[in-house]
């Protein structure tokens, strides 16, 4: 156990090369957050590697299993309190509730909203 708490608490560098307008893309996103470059890279990257991860799931199982597997999905139990409270839950790699983040508008909404200010200055 010790082991894994020295591991997790040790900074490591990790290196990448990227074209110049990706570096720019980045920091521009990352200033859109008040992040860091670092902090926006490694906080993506995470994420994704989670969403990579959590699709990987493979089961193999006999076909008795499976068909009670397939009977609970088409025939699902009544929800409980129990239930409840689990799905409420948050992922632990899901951000505390008091880390609000800065939302950016949907793609296009900057620019369309530029636009409209240039145009109802002439």
């Amino acid at each position: 156990m010790l082991h894994a708490q020295t591991k997790e608490a040790v900074s490591v560098s990790i290196n990448i090369r990227a074209k110049a307008r990706q570096r720019d893309l980045i920091d521009q996103a990352a200033d859109h957050l008040g992040r860091s470059r670092s902090d926006f890279m490694l906080e993506a990257a995470c994420r994704e590697a989670e969403d990579v991860l959590l699709d990987q799931a493979f089961f193999s199982v006999d076909t008795g299993t499976f068909a009670k597997f397939q009977a609970l999905l088409d025939h699902p139990l009544p929800a409980t309190d129990k239930l409840r409270r689990l799905l409420k839950t948050k992922a632990p790699w899901d951000p505390p509730a008091n880390a609000a983040k800065r939302r950016s508008p949907p793609r296009g909404q900057e620019a369309l909203g530029a636009a409209r200010r240039v145009s109802s200055e002439k």
